[in-house]
């Protein structure tokens, strides 16, 4: 008998090999074989292709600044009072201290255009004014000379040329400031009004305030003076600061001596006195930043320090110091802001060059001119730096220097801002002006997601895993063959229409009946338990009426009616504990309510989640062989002991695995956030208040971003902490479903 089917089935495999049967086999089985390999290879290149891509995007913000020297020549001035060099970094403009003003093509060292101060005197001191070209010199009689660079762009035969002049915005005329002699001169010029403060022989502040109104005859502007005065210093002033408005003004003797005098009720009131510098430290220089809010001193020891105004919570402001910054050890002999932005250069004595980024703390570059340094100027766009030494030898370099104010502190650290109170974790990646600069922490952003996945996993675990088990383990057949579909058709709901439906439906009703669901949340799972054990006392023939695995049908009258009760119950109760308007108060407590919040979030995030977590769960558990469990109960176990002893342990590398998909799933949603939260990146618990995600924020502000700025490439950051955080995530499921499968998997 047994030789008679070998031979029948060696007939058949015969005759199926030569049919070429299984030839064709083997050629899919190769061709399976090397398709499946290279589409999991094509997933993994995939996956390195992006993050090689994010990276190419994104390490760029972490260069230092390059600067590459462009010509060497000699410079005809001297004595130069003043150096400045026009935005596109084409021509230079240089003022002596002769009154002699020469504009030189940067490139062929020509001179374009020579001018001389209308007044024939000499000139005692020197005020820019503003960073778009505006100056005032001071004469020997004490009058001010008001003067600005100007660059005419004409296009002759469709050529660009620049045409550089000085003109008089208020008329070739001086001002009459002061009686005496001026040793120094400071201002701040604006849109509408114009300060002037000059330091006489005799120690005496001298201050008038302008208002620029324009002439009704003509387009000229026409200064009226509004304020007038002097301030007696109780020391020597070697620098006047004033900033705009006008608000502060601040004198700094040679020894680091300051006051800071503020305009109030038409008079400069003394704020307050402030050492800046250590004994036996002198101050060097001092300067403003972009904005007039941080002063900027140098001193002897090389260091530049940075000041601003901070409040304090009585709403009293005093100048702190913030940060320092180190160059060299010789003094610190000019300090240069940029002008779009909060960067400066400094220079030392020795001929050591720093260019310098504030609330990044980076020093950015550091050049050797091998000389003391005269002169220095960057063009408003920092991109061309000229330098001239003391011998007269000018060096014109190019600099690359596009994103400054990145830095790892900057991102993850808190940052001391001008403005704020203490440092902070800050996004705001945008202002009206570019006085206030972009903060670009990603705390905030990586905070709000996981805030935003927590709340949501809070909701979903509980409902899809509990939900996940008794579908698997004890609903009927039937029954789960309806719930189970049902549910997992809920995945196939466009987030954005969960988003929607989130926040312009879910969140006001949630805020007018706020006390109502919040009972809900707390009532209803005490209903639950409570129906369960009045059924679990019932009499059997009652409960036998129940087909085995249908019990669940009967909790929904019960889930229905205590919702309703629950909202009906909300009224009185808000009515009773909270004057009948819970969300105010919460606001009177101190708590903030935002009507689209974190509450919301973690409810339509939840519903999002659910299906994911509740039918891998459902699978992992239903998936246990029945051998396993039909032996537990054959040895007197009970079906709860055999739930929680044999099958969620053999069912634990899937469970684990659905909860690390949803978390992912959680954290990478974008469209839900995006449209029921207020988007504003704080750092709170708070579920009454909203928050901002780093998806979110790139799907916002990605189409605002200017290609390749520090903005677009900190977004594609975002994006890169967003892959690192789903693939921890994945990472460490796989590693903890691989050691849960090793331990349970001999069951």
């Amino acid at each position: 008998m047994s030789t008679s089917i070998k031979e029948t089935t060696r007939k058949l495999l015969d005759k199926q090999t030569q049919s070429g049967k299984h030839k064709r086999r083997k050629i899919s089985d190769r061709l399976a074989r090397y398709g499946i390999a290279i589409g999991g290879m094509s997933v993994i290149m995939a996956v390195g292709l992006i993050c090689f891509y994010l990276l190419w995007v994104v390490l760029p913000i972490f260069k230092s600044a390059t600067v590459d020297l462009e010509q060497e020549y000699t410079w005809s001035q001297q004595n130069i009072m003043h150096l400045d060099v026009e935005e596109y970094g084409e021509i230079a403009f240089a003022l002596d201290a002769k009154g002699q003003m020469q504009f030189t093509d940067v490139a062929t060292h020509d001179v374009i255009a020579e001018s001389q101060l209308p007044q024939q005197q000499s000139i005692t001191a020197f005020a820019q004014l503003d960073l778009k070209g505006m100056m005032a010199v001071a004469y020997k009689d004490g009058s001010v000379q008001l003067m600005k660079q100007d660059y005419a762009i004409s296009y002759p035969d469709n050529k660009r040329q620049l045409t550089p002049s000085v003109i008089y915005p208020f008329g070739e005329g001086a001002v009459d400031f002061s009686d005496s002699e001026l040793t120094l001169l400071n201002g701040k010029f604006w849109q509408d009004g114009l300060i002037l403060t000059g330091l006489t022989k005799d120690n005496q502040v001298i201050i008038k305030q302008f208002d620029v109104e324009q002439s009704f005859l003509s387009e000229e502007l026409v200064l009226e003076e509004a304020y007038s005065g002097s301030l007696d210093l109780g020391f020597e002033a070697k620098y006047l600061l004033a900033t705009q408005g006008p608000d502060w003004l601040y004198a700094i003797g040679q020894q680091g001596e300051l006051s800071a005098y503020r305009f109030r009720s038409g008079e400069w009131v003394l704020q307050h006195t402030k050492q800046l510098t250590e004994s036996g430290v002198s101050v060097t220089q001092a300067n403003f930043l972009l904005g007039q809010a941080s002063l900027m001193i140098g001193q002897s020891n090389g260091v530049i320090s940075q000041w601003f105004q901070v409040r304090d919570d009585e709403g009293s402001s005093e100048l702190t110091k913030i940060r320092d910054f180190k160059l060299a050890s010789s003094a610190i002999t000019q300090i240069i802001p940029e002008a779009r932005r909060k960067g400066f250069i400094a220079t030392d004595s020795k001929g050591q060059l720093g260019i310098f980024y504030t609330t990044s703390e980076r020093l950015l570059k550091t050049i050797n001119f091998g000389q003391p340094i005269d002169s220095l100027a960057i063009n408003s766009r920092s991109n061309k730096l000229l330098i001239i030494g003391e011998d007269g030898q000018a060096n014109t370099f190019a600099v690359e220097n596009e994103h400054p104010e990145i830095s790892w502190s900057a991102l993850w650290n808190e940052v001391f801002y001008e403005g704020y109170k203490e440092p902070t974790y800050t996004w705001q990646s945008s202002a009206s002006t570019n006085d206030y600069e972009s903060k670009f922490s990603l705390v905030p952003l990586s905070f709000g997601t996981f805030k935003a996945a927590f709340y949501a996993m809070l909701f979903a675990v509980p409902l899809a895993i509990f939900g996940a088990i008794f579908t698997a383990y004890f609903m009927a057949p039937r029954m789960r063959n309806m719930v189970k579909p049902t549910v997992e058709i809920m995945e196939a709901l466009p987030t954005v229409i969960l988003g929607f439906l989130a926040g312009l439906w879910l969140a006001p009703i949630i805020e007018e009946t706020l006390a109502g669901f919040l009972l809900t949340l707390i009532l209803l799972p005490l209903f639950t338990i409570l129906f369960g054990l009045l059924w679990h006392k019932a009499p059997n023939k009652l409960r036998h009426v129940v087909p085995d695995g249908w019990q669940a049908a009967l909790l929904l009258p019960v889930i229905i009616g205590g919702t309703m009760f629950s909202f009906w119950l909300g009224e009185p109760v808000e009515a009773w504990l909270f004057n009948g308007d819970m969300p105010r108060w919460l606001d009177q407590q101190g708590i903030s309510y935002d009507q689209r919040n974190s509450l919301v979030v973690g409810l339509a995030m939840g519903f999002a989640v659910i299906p994911t977590i509740f039918s891998i769960t459902e699978d992992a558990i239903f998936s246990v062989p029945k051998h396993l469990t039909n032996g537990s109960l054959a040895l007197g176990a009970s079906q709860w002991q055999t739930l929680t002893r044999v099958v969620l342990p053999t069912a634990s590398p899937g469970i684990f695995s659905a909860l690390m998909i949803g978390l992912g799933r959680a954290v990478g949603e974008t469209m839900i956030v995006l449209m029921a939260t207020g988007n504003t990146p704080i750092m709170d618990m708070n579920i009454f208040e909203g928050m901002r995600t780093l998806s979110a924020n790139i799907a916002v502000e990605m189409p605002e971003s200017e290609l390749g700025s520090s903005h677009y490439r900190v977004l594609f950051l975002a994006a890169f902490v967003l892959f690192l955080f789903t693939f921890a995530f994945n990472t460490i499921a796989e590693v903890v479903r691989q050691r849960l499968r090793n331990k349970y998997g001999s069951l």
